[in-house]
């Protein structure tokens, strides 16, 4: 078994990827300010050695969450074999990392970005209807830029525990915490 718990994940986020639709599908668990814990799908943008991505409005109930509570839990789960989990404090990523980022992303989405106020109450699908029209006008033309109100975060895992499946439910798992910069790897009864 491999000793760097991303280079296994990798490994099986590839595979996965092959098999699942959206493979980069994960449930980002955060507690608010209040201690009422949430989650929510989000997709997985970008993992190495520093962590796992993902990007989101910075207004958005899971930014405010994380603004009071800059600790994160991340579950991926590829059925029906295999789950995994990560664990860890929560970072922004870098503007640069954040303008590359959207760049990628289709235009439609990119207006999105500016159009959605996320997380907050909508008085009518028209409404969202208006400032996508507004958004797109307002870029008629020319590249959309980046929004200062959207951005990306990154879990930096201190723990990270793979799951995978035994038909008679005596399941293996494997976690690894990091301990002084490095990974200690140990095993856990099903």
């Amino acid at each position: 078994m491999p000793d760097d718990p991303i280079a296994l994940f990798s490994d099986l986020f590839a595979r996965a990827s092959q098999v699942h639709a959206e493979a980069n599908a994960m449930v980002l668990s955060t507690v608010d300010a209040g201690g009422r814990p949430s989650g929510r799908y989000v997709l997985l943008k970008a993992v190495d050695d520093r962590g796992f991505v993902f990007y989101t409005n910075l207004g958005s109930r899971k930014s405010r969450a994380l603004a009071a509570n800059p600790l994160a839990a991340l579950t991926f789960y590829w059925p029906p074999d295999h789950q995994v989990r990560v664990e860890g404090r929560v970072e922004r990523v870098s503007e640069a990392e954040a303008d590359a980022y959207f760049a990628t992303r289709p235009r439609e989405f990119q207006i999105g970005a500016w159009a959605s106020a996320q997380s907050d109450a909508l008085a009518s699908r028209a409404a969202l209807d208006e400032r996508v029209v507004e958004a797109t006008a307002r870029f008629e033309g020319k590249p959309v830029s980046r929004p200062p109100f959207w951005s990306g975060y990154r879990v930096v895992p201190d723990a990270i525990e793979f799951w995978n499946r035994d038909p008679h439910r005596l399941h293996e798992r494997m976690l690894f915490q990091r301990r002084d910069g490095a990974w200690a790897r140990s095993f856990l009864f099903p």
